[in-house]
């Protein structure tokens, strides 16, 4: 049986400027009307989660901004909707969707070690934690925080990120019980999920892992991923800790990985990934439907064109998955 999709990344800005070719510029632009669009496009495939990416970017050079009211750092300029944060989430407490709210971009998204170890990082984004609780905490929406800074697991996490993690969880529980954790590593196809990785699992307090398929960034198949779930499955059954779902990549590139914008996939390949992980997954969400997919006649297009003819397809398929 095929998992549907059950929640997606959402973001304002994003940071790998070639990929956000067809959508940055458009969604810069979005009123609050196209935000709560945008998010109903969404409820409509019946996904329950969105993730929010970033609550602001930070870097030494050029991007210095957050999307929120902040007492200590720069609003963005460019986001022309004066509280989207606020809009998203007042909109998913009417839709009944959970929201994830980010701990970054704190310090430059660029240098991954640095955001998981300065400690200058996380006092800004322990700050913004704090007013962004303080703000938002009253929405229903508001379910979690996501750990965006991202090590690949080269055959086991680094332990510098299960500290990294670790370390914004206890930030998290001082604020609430009542919330829940998450993070999407990449290095899927490399992990070696043996007794090693499982204790490493052990140490990380973390309530759902949200693994990269790393199908879209070519460095696996849709027929190869199959293997990778079931191992990890048996692995977090093991370690009785986090719940094991999946970050599915529903993008390919116009030209060059990473060099070139995110563009649609074609919807048999995206059939044949869900089909291979759905038995050892708890839920599975995408990267991203922003820019990929668009309701017919939306009022909040953003993206390649091929992205309503996406959504249409995937429509099918989920009609096709809720009838079985």
């Amino acid at each position: 049986m095929i998992k549907r999709i059950n929640g997606t990344f959402l973001e304002f800005h994003h940071l790998g400027l070639p990929e956000g070719k067809y959508f940055n510029p458009i969604i810069h632009d979005f009123s609050e009307k196209q935000w709560r669009a945008k998010v109903n496009e969404i409820a409509k495939l019946k996904m329950k989660y969105i993730v929010i990416m970033e609550t602001a970017n930070f870097d030494d050079d050029k991007y210095n901004e957050c999307y929120y009211n902040s007492k200590y750092y720069k609003k963005s300029k460019e986001i022309k909707c004066e509280n989207p944060i606020e809009v998203i989430l007042d909109e998913c407490d009417k839709l009944n969707i959970n929201v994830f709210m980010s701990v970054g971009f704190y310090s430059n998204w660029w240098k991954t070690f640095e955001n998981m170890t300065k400690e200058s990082a996380f006092e800004r984004a322990f700050l913004a934690m704090d007013e962004l609780h303080e703000q938002f905490s009253f929405h229903k929406s508001f379910y979690g925080w996501y750990f965006p800074d991202e090590s690949e697991i080269s055959y086991y996490m680094d332990e510098e990120f299960i500290s990294y993690v670790n370390r914004y969880s206890a930030k998290v529980h001082s604020l609430s019980c009542k919330y829940k954790t998450l993070i999407a590593p990449y290095g899927t196809c490399k992990l070696k999920a043996d007794e090693n990785y499982i204790n490493q699992l052990k140490r990380l307090d973390v309530d759902f892992v949200a693994y990269q398929d790393e199908v879209g960034v070519k460095k696996t198949t849709e027929n190869e991923t199959a293997a990778f779930y079931k191992a990890l499955k048996k692995a977090h059954d093991i370690a009785n800790r986090s719940k094991l779902w999946a970050d599915v990549e529903v993008f390919t590139f116009e030209g060059d990985v990473y060099k070139s914008a995110l563009i649609p996939a074609n919807i048999n390949r995206l059939k044949k990934q869900l089909e291979a992980i759905s038995p050892y997954v708890e839920e599975i969400i995408i990267f991203e439907y922003q820019g990929l997919f668009n309701e017919p006649g939306t009022i909040a297009f953003c993206g390649h064109v091929d992205s309503i003819n996406y959504y249409k397809e995937y429509k099918k398929l989920l009609d096709e998955i809720e009838k079985n």
